[in-house]
């Protein structure tokens, strides 16, 4: 059994050059966990000159004890000992300083802004899409495989950013921020499969971690208690509040609004006999919105930081009203909505029906609503209007 390669043409080896596998230099971006094992036993079993590459991401001290998170030390020594079983060489790359920087930071000021951060976006943006891509390069690689599960297919105008063909694992929405250029030299051997198929693989090939369960966690959040990893990084810096009905009433108090997110019913610690929902978040102000789940509904969203890997200019006039498919959640299904070009950012998205629980500082991903499976790029969420 092998991955398909939806970039394969006539002449060319699987990952699409033209030339033999054992002439083609590979950087296996290795975490340690099951996907990405397979994909550097995959190559090397079909020739390619394999590198093996670990990030170490997170103090070894604290992650040793800390189960279910990536790039910690027990998935470091996984990934040696896959590179071992594989016949290729493994190297470790410290990258802590440029992740806390990078990542941590970013999540920790996200969170007192009152949005909410997706690190594993930044994590692909900042440090292995750039910085490890870049590493690749010095390395002189070909390419970079990682085990993502998204399709790199050759389009009329090149490289295309796809879903993963298992819709449950698809990943494209962490993966909006991966620019064109990025795209021509990235490889997604796991794509065209899906997570059964996977484990299979890891099986056939002997590896230790074939039944290794996938990671829970983000990889710094101990347990999932993000707002530890805050106050760590942000001593003091959560201010107590109001607790502020829509219509003006104050409820009660709260800790501090990084407690909170867009769309939470539970654990509020109010009551007035209604189900009541964070509708938003007024960090300036220390104040939790609530209301009913009608007033979460969302018509239009604001972006920042658009990523555009449409065929078309993201100046063209003909982006404006075009119809595309949108996912403002990792775990929400695209929804219809159009693009618009009014206003001071690039884009904009007009929702054809109004979405729940949309959060600044979550993404908002387009696809194309006559080819679905195909990411036309996206966007960092600023704002929100209400139907």
């Amino acid at each position: 059994m092998t991955a398909p390669a939806p970039e394969m043409r006539a002449g060319l080896n699987s990952l699409g050059f033209a030339k033999p596998p054992s002439e083609t230099r590979v950087v296996a971006a290795m975490s340690g966990g099951v996907d990405s094992s397979v994909v550097a036993a995959m190559l090397a079993k079909e020739g390619y000159d394999v590198i093996g590459v670990t990030l170490q991401l997170y103090d070894h001290g604290a992650a040793l004890k800390k189960k279910g998170a990536c790039c910690a030390g027990q998935d470091i020594h996984d990934a040696r000992r896959v590179a071992e079983a594989c016949g290729i060489p493994h190297y470790v790359l410290d990258y802590e300083n440029r992740f806390r920087d990078s990542v941590m930071e970013d999540f920790a000021d996200t969170y007192l802004a009152g949005a909410t951060p997706i690190p594993c976006v930044r994590c692909n943006q900042k440090v292995k899409f750039k910085d490890l891509l870049e590493t690749a390069k010095d390395l002189g690689a070909d390419c970079m495989a990682t085990g993502h599960y998204v399709q790199r297919v050759m389009g009329e105008a090149g490289a295309e950013l796809h879903r993963g063909a298992d819709d449950s694992r698809d990943q494209s929405y962490f993966l909006f921020t991966t620019t064109a250029e990025q795209l021509d030299y990235l490889r997604f051997p796991l794509g065209g499969l899906e997570k059964d198929e996977v484990r299979k693989l890891a099986a056939e090939f002997s590896l230790r971690v074939a039944s290794k369960p996938d990671s829970q966690d983000i990889c710094f959040v101990p347990q999932g208690r993000y707002t530890d990893v805050v106050e760590k990084l942000r001593p003091g810096a959560a201010d107590p509040g109001d607790i502020v009905h829509v219509d003006g009433r104050v409820l009660g108090r709260h800790d501090g609004v990084v407690h909170y997110t867009v769309g939470q019913r539970r654990g509020l610690g109010v009551s007035t006999g209604e189900p009541l929902f964070v509708i938003r978040l007024d960090p300036e102000n220390s104040r939790v919105i609530v209301g009913p789940r009608e007033e979460l509904g969302v018509s239009r969203i604001a972006l920042k930081e658009v990523n555009w890997l449409g065929d078309e200019a993201l100046d063209s006039d003909a982006l404006d009203g075009k119809p595309v498919l949108v996912r403002v959640r990792s775990t929400r299904p695209p929804l219809p909505a159009r693009l618009s070009t009014k206003g001071e950012a690039p884009l904009s998205v007009i929702m054809d029906d109004p979405e729940e629980g949309v959060a600044p500082g979550q993404a908002a991903v387009f696809y194309d609503a006559a080819r679905p499976m195909r990411v036309l790029g996206g966007a960092w969420i600023t704002g929100t209007e209400n139907s």
